[in-house]
């Protein structure tokens, strides 16, 4: 997922996407762990956009909160 694609996306939309990508990441990591999968850098993009969803939430709420 793109920065561009996150940023468009609503707040409420960021989180549901959040939890969908945290499965996706837990499954690809059980799938993993019983035997190795085609392409292992799909864990390191998942987790990537984890991170990327968890800094556009934080980057929201403290604009709020200076707005406020």
């Amino acid at each position: 997922m793109k920065k561009e694609d996150i940023r468009e996306l609503t707040t409420d939309e960021l989180r549901l996407r959040l939890e969908e990508e945290k499965a996706m990441y837990q499954k690809l990591k059980m799938n993993h762990a019983v035997s190795p999968i085609e392409n292992p850098m799909k864990i390191r993009a998942t987790r990537r956009g984890i991170a990327m969803i968890h800094t556009e939430l934080t980057k929201r709420a403290s604009a709020d909160q200076t707005t406020k």
